[in-house]
């Protein structure tokens, strides 16, 4: 394949609200152009970006895809990401390593919801952006509707640069206004098409366009608006230069017209690309550190630079192993060497690198500044880990990506599954980070956590038909603790005699509340060899062990100090068996008067959604026992910061969901912990009473 040269690339990333239409104008840029040979549906799964098993089920991207096409000489790496809120966080770290988005809009609906977070996503990149009305041939769809919504959310720099000819079913073409061309299309999904004058009707109408278009574009610089305003029109070469450099300088974001499904647009839409968009070299110097000591260091982007590049995506495969998509910034990286990973100090070998056209690959010997490739199976490197000369090392920033908002425990389906989960779910992570998994140091449970519930089923559903391991959800435990109120003291003893030797322990100890978050502690205090040294852990151990089994409701019993103060032994009975059993009864002896009491997991919780929901989510909070520490505007959201307990947050994610219609996120990081209310207590010691009831009856039986 040949290798291209930094000005002979623009890098893409296709980006929208879910079912924009995003996967099928990929398809049909790259029929199009004569990349592939038929145009791929959605429908019949046959769509060169969306080829996992799951994505082909349910209809909708799950994770981005590259592919790759040539349109006038120029090569063009398209991104083609997901846009539903359960996966667009991968949409994040695709524009990482862009140099452009293209913002498809449905022309029906207008600005969604993630429409406005991938816009979000580029602008804090710094993105040039161009938008496309999609599916202009669907019922009630409409353009004009489209671009209100558009300049209505992202302000009057958005302008469009093509108008459709004909609506609804009737869309067959468009008009370029900078061309001042129309491009009308055959009805057969063919992407032939004519390049025709601008159609008699439509004449006034993109007259009118045009020349709003030369206003915003005058607006570039003061020279053009001096012609603009001596003149009082720009000719074809000014419209074109300003353009771009607005488009470039982030002053002007086009708004084109297409219906990916039909095949119309296609090829203004690549023109675009091309001309407006900047080439990775434009884009320079790309901004990194020294691995070893934090300085600032940069890059360029040209090829005579050391090499440096970014995996910003991995694909678990289950047959060829790791795949780890990068992105070159600097020099070249060729096939069959040894690189260096400047994130991780260690040097890695690679084997064929790989331009990938979806789940297709072709072998390519180099890859030069600004180029996008993949290669497989390295050893050590995962997402966000830097790829540098070691006499030249830089380290480029790693992608922030939100924390899950939802958890769930996770119950391997069969033995078989338990022994491979562990190595299963770290794949899965590398995959897609946003996904997170632990083992809860106190219930014990596998959790996994995800962006919303549908997140985590399809990440499960993917550990089964990549990896052959299944598993179920249920909802986490809450991690509860009890703990002590007041001062008591119990004697603890244990005698037993069975012919022989017999057992004897015998212990006094005190229980003493302490603050908040301090735990346990064991003081020993026995004077005059009431108990024997060597006896003395083994008390310990019996009380570790009955706080850990708890007293109320099974769960550990917290912050507070035992005092070992007296005891007894006999010479030929005690053992460490009979004392660590009489530190056991102590403490629950003691825990009878210590007033004990259950503790709960208080969350942080920071909820961001539009203003128009702040009533509806400010009374939600309250029925679930939070207290709002304060609120305050975040860009176009308004940002609340609570703290509410844990058990009330569980089923937090679908209720925000249904409020907001989708709008509204939160994320939510552990505070301290509170006494439960007593009402409360008496339905969580009531719920294990019968829980451990019931386990004692299934016993028995």
């Amino acid at each position: 394949m040949k290798v291209y040269e930094i000005s002979e690339i623009r890098n893409v990333g296709i980006i929208g609200h879910g079912s924009s239409g995003k996967t099928s104008l990929a398809s049909a840029l790259l029929f199009s152009s004569g990349t592939v040979n038929r145009l791929g549906r959605v429908d019949q799964g046959n769509t060169i970006t969306d080829f996992e098993e799951e994505e082909i089920a349910r209809k909708v991207s799950i994770s981005s895809a590259l592919c790759h096409l040539e349109w006038k000489k120029i090569k063009l790496n398209l991104i083609d990401t997901p846009g539903y809120g359960a996966f667009i966080a991968d949409a994040k770290a695709v524009l990482r390593v862009v140099d452009g988005a293209l913002l498809v809009v449905d022309g029906v609906a207008g600005v969604e919801v993630q429409t406005e977070e991938a816009w979000g996503y580029a602008e804090g990149f710094d993105l040039p952006r161009l938008f496309v009305v999609n599916k202009l041939d669907r019922e009630n769809a409409s353009f004009a509707r489209a671009v209100d919504s558009i300049i209505g959310a992202f302000g009057r720099q958005a302008v469009p640069v093509h108008i459709p000819i004909g609506a609804e079913k009737a869309f067959t073409g468009v008009v370029d206004l900078v061309a001042n061309k129309a491009y009308v299309y055959d009805q057969d999904e063919s992407g032939r098409h004519k390049v025709t004058e601008v159609p008699a009707e439509l004449a006034d109408a993109a007259t009118e366009a045009r020349d709003k278009l030369m206003e915003v574009v005058a607006e570039v610089d003061d020279a053009l608006m001096e012609t603009f305003f001596e003149k009082g029109a720009l000719s074809q070469e000014e419209l074109i230069a300003g353009l771009s450099k607005g488009v470039k300088q982030r002053k002007i974001f086009p708004i084109l017209c297409a219906s990916g499904l039909s095949n119309i647009g296609a090829h203004p839409i690549l023109d675009a690309l091309v001309t407006l968009l900047p080439h990775p070299g434009e884009r320079a110097p790309f901004k990194g550190e020294t691995p070893k000591d934090h300085a600032s260091a940069e890059r360029r982007g040209a090829a005579g630079e050391p090499y440096s590049a970014f995996v910003f995506k991995t694909i678990a495969d289950p047959y060829s192993g790791k795949i780890s998509l990068f992105r070159v910034y600097s020099g070249a990286i060729k096939s069959d060497t040894t690189v260096y990973n400047a994130s991780r100090d260690t040097q890695e070998r690679l084997g064929a690198i790989l331009a990938l056209q979806g789940k297709e690959s072709e072998p390519v010997q180099e890859v030069r500044a600004g180029d996008i490739a993949a290669v497989p199976k390295l050893k050590e490197t995962s997402t966000g880990d830097t790829l540098a000369d070691k006499a030249h090392p830089i380290v480029f920033p790693k992608v922030d990506f939100p924390e899950p908002s939802i958890a769930f425990a996770l119950q391997p389906k069969s033995h078989a599954d338990e022994e491979k989960i562990s190595q299963v779910l770290h794949r899965l992570v590398e995959e897609d980070p946003t996904i997170q998994f632990r083992r809860d140091a106190q219930t014990h449970e596998l959790i996994i956590a995800g962006n919303s519930d549908l997140h985590v089923e399809v990440a499960l559903a993917r550990m089964k038909k990549k990896f052959g391991v299944e598993a179920i959800l249920h909802a986490p435990k809450v991690p509860y603790f009890e703990t002590i109120k007041k001062k008591a003291e119990a004697q603890g003893r244990h005698k037993k005699q069975t012919g022989g030797h017999g057992q004897f322990g015998d212990c006094w100890i005190k229980l003493e509340p302490l603050q908040r978050g301090a735990g346990f502690e064991f003081k020993d205090e026995i004077f005059g060899g009431a108990i024997p040294k060597n006896f003395i852990p083994s008390v310990e151990k019996g009380i570790q062990d009955a706080r850990m089994q708890g007293f109320l409701a099974g769960y550990p019993v917290v912050d507070f100090r035992v005092i070992l103060f007296d005891g007894s032994y006999h010479t030929v009975d005690s053992s460490d068996i009979a004392f660590k059993i009489a530190g056991s009864l102590a403490f629950k002896k003691a825990m009878e008067e210590a007033g004990a009491t259950l503790l709960e997991p208080i969350m942080n919780v920071e909820i961001s959604a539009p203003e128009q929901y702040m009533g509806d989510l400010m009374g939600d909070l309250n029925s679930r026992r939070g207290r709002v520490q304060g609120m305050n505007a975040q860009g176009s959201m308004q940002v609340i910061k609570a703290q509410v307990p844990m058990v009330e947050m569980l089923t937090y994610a679908s209720t925000l969901k249904s409020i907001t219609g989708g709008r509204g996120s939160y994320r939510m990081s552990f505070a301290h912990y509170e006494e439960v209310p007593s009402h409360l207590q008496a339905k969580i010691v009531a719920a294990h009473k019968a829980a451990k009831e019931g386990t004692g009856a299934a016993a028995t039986h």
